[in-house]
């Protein structure tokens, strides 16, 4: 991306700014900045001071926490439209979370004082920002309820048919994906470690229930996969 109608047609189409006028969006970009990452790279760490928040024009960005023993938690990946930061412009607080690259990618940098100064300006966009925090307290809350109640298997299984898109159970055996992620990767999305994913990984392809071909992800058993996720036994 390289002009601010390119970023302001990002914006347009964010959570937060897709009920806003366009040349206020210009406007807002104008006073933007713009940052490349490589992959790997760090965007902020957690509770580092917060000056703004971002939002993703390309690429992929991942939020995450870190324990004492280095395993991460992987909270929430942003892509295009994607927004990082915003509880740190909300309540004047440090950064929640660190944030990383997980592939060459484009933020824009929105200074604290001009979005909120945004958001007085425009009410539709702040009532936007409400409901935007809102679901996403819904999905920490799920991601509490995963790893507070459900094993690494079962949340492999609820990953693999959230990537398979399968939310409203129409999805047939054979039925294949990309997932690009490697065992450490998917480790810090369940809360595992990568020798534990591992051996669920192998355990759900030695009982037939998926195929992995690469990055490629094959359903054979979608039953048994719904199963596993609901910690139930096939009737």
């Amino acid at each position: 991306m390289t002009s601010a109608e390119d970023y302001a047609s990002v914006l347009a189409n964010s959570a937060l700014f897709q009920s806003v006028p366009a040349d206020a969006l210009d406007a807002l970009t104008q006073r933007a900045v713009v940052r490349r990452l490589r992959q790997g790279q760090i965007l902020f760490t957690t509770n580092e001071p917060a000056a703004g928040m971002y939002v993703v024009l390309s690429g992929s960005v991942r939020a995450f926490r870190e324990n004492v023993d280095g395993r991460e938690q992987t909270i929430h990946v942003e892509r295009a439209g994607g927004i990082l930061a915003e509880v740190a412009v909300f309540d004047g607080g440090p950064y929640p979370s660190n944030a990383v690259a997980d592939e060459d990618s484009e933020v824009l940098f929105l200074a604290a004082s001009d979005v909120l100064n945004f958001l007085a300006q425009y009410p539709q966009a702040a009532l936007a920002a409400l409901a935007h925090m809102a679901r996403k307290l819904r999905g920490v809350a799920a991601l509490a309820e995963q790893l507070a109640l459900k094993d690494v298997g079962q949340r492999l299984a609820l990953l693999l048919l959230e990537k398979a898109g399968d939310t409203n159970g129409t999805m047939q055996d054979g039925a294949s994906f990309s997932l690009p992620l490697s065992h450490s990767q998917l480790a810090s999305r369940l809360g595992s470690v990568r020798e534990v994913v591992t051996r669920a990984i192998h355990k759900l392809t030695h009982s037939g229930v998926i195929e992995v071909r690469g990055h490629r992800v094959v359903v054979r058993d979608i039953k048994a996969l719904r199963a596993q996720a609901e910690n139930r036994a096939l009737k």
